[in-house]
């Protein structure tokens, strides 16, 4: 496969496993009895690292379909006859691989400041006087928990996504000599 088709599947496959853990952290939620009277319901708003979380993974998503679009409007008028190169401009190249690597360092930190903040969740703190939480809600966190590891799995995506994206901005670059543009 020629790197346009396997960065096409990388990003869809992200974008997918992106929105996957957006919806199942924001669509997670479990209603227990406790203390014979009182109802407590279980969801993410209840940690503020899983409603950042929730933005993040979405506006990755949101951002991979877009760049998909844009990719795919732009072959398919070079097929309809119009002469738009298919070698990126610099500046474009530049320009995505920055986004595709911004986008990898916060969809990244996201998942891991929620897994950080969900663990106290399972373990609890005695020092601050924290109580577990995930042995009263279990499906809550097991479900939080299948989140991360998609989350995590997308993170990886990203990141091949972001060496992709790399190696098409340096290869308009001369081998020889620095940051000088191949002659077309």
């Amino acid at each position: 496969m020629d790197t346009v088709k396997t960065e096409s599947f990388l990003r869809i496959s992200a974008a997918l496993l992106l929105v996957l853990t957006a919806c199942l952290v924001g669509f997670d939620s479990q209603t227990k009895l406790l203390f014979y009277s009182i109802v407590r319901k279980a969801t993410f708003r209840d940690m503020n690292a899983l409603i950042v979380l929730v933005w993040v993974d979405s506006v990755a998503a949101g951002y991979n379909l877009l760049h998909l679009l844009l990719r795919s409007s732009l072959c398919s008028s070079r097929f309809k006859g119009k002469n738009i190169p298919m070698v990126p401009h610099p500046y474009m190249a530049w320009f995505c691989f920055f986004l595709d690597q911004a986008t990898v360092y916060v969809v990244f930190a996201a998942n891991s400041a929620a897994m950080e903040a969900s663990f106290l969740a399972v373990t609890g703190s005695s020092i601050f006087q924290w109580m577990k939480v995930c042995n009263r809600f279990t499906r809550f966190c097991v479900q939080i928990g299948g989140a991360f590891l998609s989350g995590i799995v997308a993170s990886v995506l990203l990141i091949a996504i972001s060496f992709l994206s790399a190696f098409s901005l340096f290869r308009l670059y001369s081998p020889s000599q620095f940051l000088l543009l191949k002659s077309r």
